[in-house]
């Protein structure tokens, strides 16, 4: 599995803005400006509405509306308060029936450094894409969520309902994955509501042990249970530097051996067609829903890249996420945030 740049994500790839209104935005006449005050003015609050005027010209395709955009982009966005925006064309494309949307984009804090996005909806109106595909409307992770509340199996941790769902997609070969330990951890202390599952995956070409680490993985957590999975998979992190051909027996053999299994045992399960369905069963999972790099965590069928947003980001999308589905979570307190 090849790393991208972005996932099936509009939080990743709708923050990385392209062009500045001054680029794209309708010029203000003279006679709009305001005259250079003489004295110095009060300071006044950001005007509520920083964008450009609203060119009606700008609305050619007969779908989707403005408020279905705004649906849309609040499920997506709405966990940040400062975050405001406005849909400044929904246009006609060559290809029948696919509508381009453009959306300026600022923060309240600084309004007049607004950006501007954009992304075409298909035909059938279920579908937004720029640099991937995700679901579009103002419920775009229901389908995964439901998805993976019905296959996401591997080892899991924390609460046993699964209203609050977070799969993470990891590597054990990855160095990446390895680095998202420390924030994986981190949430299942800060969200004892949610229910943490971990799909290891092997379709990377260039970690030939994957495939056997993960299936061994699953052979511990079937013979010894999920809190020897999670003793293992630590310890498989702690010597990923070493994990070669020619030492895979013995470093493998020794996470077994931290786990509390045998290691000649889990590796004989691991060799069956049996032991490595569960793999073969995450690289699908993770194939269906879009899941394009690890690590990855999906939250309540949310993509993100766990090791690319900043932790306290990643609280307030989660519990933000949760809130969309009907559950009420409290942010838990962290060193970051207690000052």
């Amino acid at each position: 599995m090849k790393h991208l740049k972005y996932v099936a994500s509009f939080v990743v790839m709708m923050g990385l803005y392209t062009a500045a209104f001054a680029q794209s935005a309708p010029q203000v006449s003279p006679a709009m400006q305001q005259a250079e005050p003489q004295a110095p003015a009060p300071k006044v609050a950001p005007p509520v509405n920083p964008f450009p005027p609203v060119n009606l010209k700008n609305f050619t395709a007969d779908s989707p509306t403005t408020a279905e955009v705004d649906a849309f982009l609040k499920a997506i966005w709405g966990y940040d308060e400062n975050r405001i925006w406005s849909v400044a064309a929904i246009l006609k494309t060559k290809a029948p029936g696919v509508a381009k949307v453009v959306v300026f984009v600022a923060d309240k804090t600084q309004p007049k450094k607004g950006t501007q996005t954009a992304f075409f909806i298909t035909p059938d109106g279920k579908h937004a894409i720029a640099d991937n595909v995700i679901d579009f409307g103002p419920k775009p992770f229901a389908l995964d969520r439901a998805i993976l509340q019905d296959r996401a199996d591997g080892p899991a941790e924390g609460a046993a309902g699964k209203d609050l769902l977070l799969v993470e997609f990891a590597d054990l070969q990855d160095p990446r994955s390895k680095q998202a330990q420390e924030t994986m951890n981190k949430l299942a202390t800060d969200f004892p509501q949610a229910r943490i599952v971990v799909e290891n995956l092997a379709v990377n070409e260039g970690h030939p042990l994957a495939m056997r680490a993960a299936a061994e993985g699953a052979c511990v957590a079937k013979q010894k249970g999920n809190a020897a999975f999670f003793l293992y998979e630590q310890a498989v992190f702690d010597k990923q530097d070493i994990l070669k051909p020619d030492s895979a027996d013995s470093v493998l053999g020794a996470a077994v051996t931290t786990a509390g299994g045998d290691p000649k045992t889990v590796a004989a399960c691991a060799a069956t067609p049996a032991g490595k369905a569960a793999v073969v069963a995450a690289d699908t999972l993770a194939a269906d829903i879009g899941a394009e790099q690890t690590p990855v965590i999906a939250v309540n069928g949310h993509l993100l890249p766990v090791d690319q947003v900043k932790y306290e980001t990643l609280k307030k999308i989660i519990a933000y996420q949760a809130g969309q589905d009907g559950v009420v979570v409290h942010i838990q307190p962290t060193l970051t945030n207690i000052q």
